[in-house]
């Protein structure tokens, strides 16, 4: 048997402030966790305080399949915080700032473990500031000219800029977004509003030569995949929607993980949406997840394509 791929998720570490109470999170977190269920090393690379909460984290961890071996520890700076709302099933977000997340540190250890990894994911969020901006796009052109590297955008207003989307876009090869964002990164980008999501994604390929892939969720609606020989357009998968937090980072480790192992589009788009639609079944991003249920989703996703 083969070695598990070696899977890496930069960027913040917080805790989602939920009516019910406080969860887990941030987006590489989440898709982490996924990708760690899915049979993987799983290592997470973040940054948490010296307080109650980075200890609550790293416990909380004790019990999900993401390695926290290489998380850094700040004596100055706090563990992130996100206050979420909902509304309809819907979250809306208030990020605290400073928090420890802002402050990654290029070190040796992060170095060498980019150096192995099979895959990468990094978002717009965590570059808010100038330090982990840095530490993240020094990190990702570490990694091997295969290393799969997808840039999940996570527009958070104000936390974004054309200049982050664009360089990251130079790194990736593999871009992640909802239909919601499609206008927005193209707006970021000086390009002229498109309203054809694959017509969109060809002109995204067409200007960053690096990337591979698009991939376009449209929440209950299924996804779109748009690679440079082909596409695939997925209806999605009807669930009884609890909340929709973490259901795209479900999404975007699913993929990632078929992608590996040199899945056909199809598949990467059936395994999206029955993950991404698990976690929206679910209340928070991290639920647990039993064996029957886990096995039964893999069966599914096989049995899609016969």
């Amino acid at each position: 048997m083969s070695a598990p791929h070696l899977i890496l998720g930069i960027g913040e570490l917080l805790w989602d402030l939920l009516p019910e109470g406080p969860r887990l999170g941030g987006a590489p977190a989440n898709f982490t966790v996924m990708a760690g269920r899915l049979g993987n090393h799983a290592a997470i690379l973040s940054r948490i305080g010296r307080d109650e909460l980075g200890r609550k984290a790293v416990e909380s961890f004790d019990e999900l399949p993401a390695d926290t071996e290489f998380l850094q520890i700040d004596a100055e700076h706090e563990t992130g915080l996100v206050t979420v709302a909902l509304k309809d099933g819907q979250p809306e977000y208030t990020i605290h700032q400073p928090a420890a997340w802002d402050f990654l540190s290029l070190s040796d250890q992060w170095v060498r473990l980019a150096e192995r990894a099979d895959a990468v994911c990094f978002g717009s969020l965590a570059q808010r500031s100038v330090a982990s901006k840095q530490t993240i796009q020094e990190l990702i052109a570490q990694t091997r000219q295969d290393c799969i590297r997808i840039f999940d955008v996570n527009l958070r207003a104000p936390f974004y800029s054309g200049e982050v989307v664009e360089e990251s876009l130079e790194l990736a090869t593999v871009l992640k977004m909802n239909d919601a964002e499609v206008p927005a990164v193209l707006s970021l980008l000086g390009m002229e509003a498109e309203t054809d999501l694959r017509s969109a994604s060809k002109r995204l390929l067409d200007e960053f030569p690096r990337l591979l892939l698009v991939a376009i969720t449209r929440g209950g609606q299924g996804s779109m995949l748009v690679a440079r020989d082909g596409w695939h357009e997925h209806p999605g998968i009807a669930v009884d929607v609890v909340d929709t937090i973490g259901a795209g980072d479900a999404f975007t480790a699913a993929m990632t993980h078929y992608l590996l192992r040199g899945a056909s589009l199809a598949v990467l788009n059936e395994a999206g949406n029955r993950w991404g639609a698990w976690v929206a079944s679910q209340s928070g991003a991290m639920p647990s997840l039993a064996d029957f249920v886990r096995d039964g989703i893999d069966i599914a996703i096989q049995s899609s394509v016969r």
